[in-house]
């Protein structure tokens, strides 16, 4: 679902944490600045493949400042039974997986995560706001705002262009204000030195 011109909650994505698969408390800040696509995942789901395109993906842009975010859940289906330990093992061992997998967490109900509440307050889902099913996707800006929400049916490659037009697009070249000023400076000088070249012709 399309959510770019969606109103974004007051809060900021960098007042929430996630717990890591060792029991850390990883706060959003320290993600300040990079591109996230975060993801609600099972190991025994049919979408579960998918692990190989986010790893693609993860590979792809990681040097550009995207970070992949597996957050495992085990309320669809009972899709993720394993433990935390054996759920790192599992991507790892079959998918190859070095992109961040945090501990299991729940997405939807009384004991939501927190991040998961801004999440779909910030981009709702069809009918409801709630999680439908595993891989379900978030990708977000530099800035800690949400671009888009994406439905568990949407393959990670699908993401692609996304990711190169708008979201790492737009982060590239805010980040270079100076060279576009630069740029504009060269530019000016250039039309006025070819201004004076053209009136000095006339005038000889």
């Amino acid at each position: 679902m399309d959510n770019t011109n969606i109103p974004q909650p007051t809060e900021s994505l960098y007042d929430f944490t996630l717990t890591s698969a060792s029991g850390d408390v990883i706060s959003m800040e320290q993600y300040r600045g990079q591109v996230l696509l975060i993801v609600n995942t099972a190991s025994q789901c049919g979408f579960t493949g998918q692990y190989t395109g986010l790893q693609s993906l993860h590979e792809a842009y990681k040097d550009r400042g995207l970070c992949v975010i597996a957050v495992p859940c085990n309320q669809f289906g009972a899709q993720e039974p394993a433990d935390d330990s054996e759920i790192q093992g599992f991507c790892q061992r079959n998918f190859a997986v070095d992109f961040t997998v945090m501990a299991k967490t729940c997405v939807n109900g009384a004991h939501q995560s927190s991040l998961y509440r801004y999440l779909k307050a910030a981009a709702g889902g069809l009918l409801t706001d709630n999680i439908k099913w595993n891989f379900t996707k978030f990708l977000l800006r530099r800035n800690g705002t949400v671009f888009k929400r994406y439905a568990p049916t949407t393959k990670p490659e699908d993401i692609k262009r996304d990711i190169d037009d708008h979201v790492l697009l737009a982060a590239d070249h805010a980040a270079t204000p100076q060279l576009d000023k630069d740029v504009a400076h060269v530019d000016a000088v250039f039309f006025r030195r070819f201004f004076r070249m053209t009136q000095e012709a006339r005038i000889n």
